[in-house]
């Protein structure tokens, strides 16, 4: 059995975390939840149900992704998996990401939150545009055949420990993206359901997070097509 270690960065996300927790299967060897600053007891929850609790006082997503991949470079694994503490994902549906690594030397596997396997309402219409349009760009930049830019993917840790991440914020999942479009690496998709998160959400939430994520990820898209990064 392959070593099997999950990120699970959480904000504020008390209510949701022990769900995301109790749904995961239980071969995952590791379990690490990245506490990026919470004012609730988050972590509390979260080490009562067996994970291993870390913390990032920098807010941001990919602070709190770095946070953790710092963290399994003590002891690596064969693949990380990297999903939300909100509830939004089914945790139960990880083997549908590791299988294609596992089966089909795939080396990078995104879960796609397709419209049929997907709550009415668990997307704002912003993300919906959002996501089509950053998909877009990446086919007609960079031949990519991504349709969404999901939080819960499973990647190898070698592969991911080489892409030298970098985005602190919101465009921690489309810089992964176009990191594995631009070096060539065997990647695939598979639909995973979705649905509408515990409590609000700290990106599409707000005006102010919705704006700033569509202008990383475009930011990113753009930039990075011209870029000395191989």
């Amino acid at each position: 059995m392959k070593k099997i270690a999950v990120i699970i960065p959480a904000y504020n996300e008390a209510a949701s975390i022990g769900h995301v927790l109790e749904a995961l299967p239980k071969f995952v060897s590791e379990v690490f939840v990245i506490d990026n600053n919470s004012s609730d007891n988050t972590a509390e929850v979260a080490k009562a149900k067996g994970a291993t609790v870390l913390f990032e006082k920098q807010k941001g997503y990919g602070h709190a992704c770095l946070k953790g991949m710092e963290e399994l470079a003590n002891n690596p694994p064969d693949i990380v998996v990297f999903i939300d503490g909100d509830f939004s994902d089914f945790p139960e549906e990880l083997p549908l990401l590791i299988d294609p690594i596992l089966k089909n030397n795939k080396l990078f596997v995104l879960g796609s939150r397709v419209k049929s396997l997907r709550e009415k309402g668990a997307l704002t219409p912003q993300q919906i545009f959002g996501n089509a349009l950053a998909c877009f760009l990446m086919r007609f930049l960079y031949n990519g055949q991504f349709t969404d830019l999901g939080p819960f993917r499973a990647i190898k840790w070698s592969v991911l420990n080489g892409l030298e991440m970098q985005d602190k914020t919101y465009g921690w999942t489309v810089e992964m993206q176009l990191k594995v479009l631009k070096r060539k690496i065997p990647y695939t998709e598979v639909p995973v359901h979705y649905r509408k998160r515990i409590g609000t959400s700290k990106v599409s939430g707000t005006l102010k997070g919705t704006f700033m994520a569509g202008y990383k990820i475009l930011s990113w898209i753009g930039t990075f097509y011209f870029s000395k990064w191989e």
